[in-house]
């Protein structure tokens, strides 16, 4: 299950975090973040233990703007708080999996 992360929590679960961490910038209006949040429900539980997904709403938190984001949504993957691979849109399921799956080899 994914987890919400804000300013405040987010160098301790994303920056600080050992292993993969994915997250979705996000807002409660966007069609599309709705359309993609069931397909990362699902990856989080289908990759849990290996993969940490966390949502941060942009309309709440200032980090959508630290991390250049510009459209959403936007996956963002870090490994040890490094950036490793970053997906912008909804191209549907399959992208999503090909994302999860490049970004944590």
């Amino acid at each position: 299950m994914s987890h919400k992360v804000a300013d405040g929590t987010f160098d301790a679960e994303v920056l600080k975090n050992k292993g993969y961490t994915l997250v979705d910038f996000w807002a409660e209006w966007c069609g599309p973040c709705r359309q993609i949040a069931p397909v990362l429900e699902e990856l989080a539980e289908t990759y849990k233990g290996r993969v940490n997904v966390a949502k941060v709403n942009v309309d709440h938190n200032r980090l959508g703007s630290e991390y250049g984001i510009q459209g959403i949504p936007t996956l963002i993957a870090f490994k040890d708080g490094q950036i490793v691979g970053r997906l912008v849109g909804f191209g549907g399921r399959k992208s999503i999996v090909d994302f999860f799956e490049q970004a944590t080899r």
